[in-house]
């Protein structure tokens, strides 16, 4: 788990380095709105994807070649960006860290299936979540003014955080290989191993569902926060609430998880999303800035817990043969929840306004919730003639 920390840590440090400043670099170079929003999106476009294929990656060359090949793809190009501030060399580089990230994204949750047992594991993904979410609490709000008070090229060094990552991804690369070489190993990176079945494809929807609907507001916030009416300068401090609070949430989560399962806590942390975006909306027509961080903290708490939950539950119907798959499927269903929600939230608000738009969001956790529940009262009702047959 060191090796898989470090390496997730140095290779978000680069993502939240430049996920601000570089359309920020962009802009100075004479890109328009559309030219520097289309440097993120081109990146997460590309993540989603390789993140297809990252599974057939694995079972084609292994896990050595696909982490280390992740890891320069996702580092390097940030030595190059220094060098121009053209906007399509910009999106073309922007491109191959969306490679680069994606092979990241997909073999770091899909390393943690491997290296640790199931009755563990919701501690593990909180561990690991937290050494991806640390560097980004830090570095996604100070990497905009390190840029504008000390300069660019400060902040595309730390870009290049993920090149240090090649020694620890070696090392997390090298046990899994020989893991999935031994004799006795089950492994889904084996040229024979079974493809994933319709049934499978099925039973990952319930957890994308649920991660969509908590990412789609998730990134809405984090790409409109600012843009709020009625919050003055309380954006900033509400970003800082929403990341660190997932942080946390998604890591102290993971324990619980292990001892009561992970299906009973996706409805009232589904309720618990919908109040806080209920409170930013609040803020928005007259409750303030102080309604908007606590709506945000609120909102990040079961942002980060839904994140840990969902990925268990991912795992846990695709069984040891597939958790490529289904990390691949979480990681795009992430993403693309991300990016979704920016879009649809911006398509709403210009229509009629941000308020609107996020109690649709608030409204949809709500419907979710109600559709988790049954789900749960059907599996117990399950359950139960099955425990008093026994």
């Amino acid at each position: 788990m060191l090796a898989l920390m470090a390496m997730s840590a140095l290779g978000f440090a680069g993502f939240g380095a430049l996920v601000s400043t570089v359309p920020l670099w962009a802009a100075r170079g004479g890109a328009d709105e559309i030219g520097g929003g289309l440097v993120n999106a081109v990146m997460m476009a590309a993540t989603v994807a390789v993140q297809t294929t990252v599974p057939a990656a694995l079972r084609r060359f292994g896990w050595t070649p696909t982490l280390l090949a992740g890891v320069v793809l996702l580092g390097a190009p940030s030595l190059i960006l220094i060098t121009t501030d053209a906007l399509p060399a910009i999106l073309a580089l922007s491109a191959v860290r969306g490679a680069g990230f994606a092979v990241i994204t997909v073999c770091g949750s899909s390393a943690v299936a491997r290296l640790v047992e199931p009755a563990r594991r919701g501690r593990a993904i909180g561990l690991y979540g937290l050494s991806l979410s640390a560097p980004q609490i830090v570095l996604v709000p100070t990497s905009v003014w390190i840029a504008d008070h000390v300069g660019f090229w400060v902040v595309f060094a730390v870009g290049a955080a993920p090149l240090l990552a090649t020694i620890p991804a070696f090392l997390l690369a090298r046990r899994l290989d020989r893991a999935a070489q031994a004799p006795t190993a089950v492994s889904p990176t084996s040229e024979h191993a079974p493809r994933a079945s319709a049934r499978l494809w099925v039973a990952l929807i319930a957890p994308s569902v649920v991660l969509l609907t908590i990412t789609a507001p998730g990134g809405a916030l984090l790409t409109f926060a600012a843009q709020f009416p009625g919050v003055g300068g309380y954006a900033v401090a509400g970003l800082f609430a929403l990341t660190a609070c997932a942080a946390v949430a998604r890591w102290l989560i993971g324990g619980l998880a292990d001892r009561f399962g992970h299906l009973p806590f996706q409805p009232p942390l589904l309720l618990l999303g919908a109040a806080g975006l209920a409170l930013c909306v609040w803020a928005m027509y007259g409750a303030g800035g102080a309604a908007l961080v606590s709506g945000m903290a609120i909102t990040g708490i079961a942002y980060g817990s839904l994140q840990n939950v969902t990925l268990i539950e991912s795992f846990a119907v695709a069984g040891h043969r597939h958790r490529d798959t289904a990390s691949a499927v979480w990681n795009i269903g992430f993403d693309c929840g991300t990016g979704i929600g920016a879009l649809v939230v911006g398509f709403i608000a210009a229509q009629s306004s941000f308020g609107v738009a996020l109690s649709t969001t608030s409204a949809l956790c709500i419907v979710v919730a109600v559709i988790v529940l049954v789900r749960v009262i059907v599996a117990r009702r399950r359950r139960d003639p099955e425990q008093r047959r026994e």
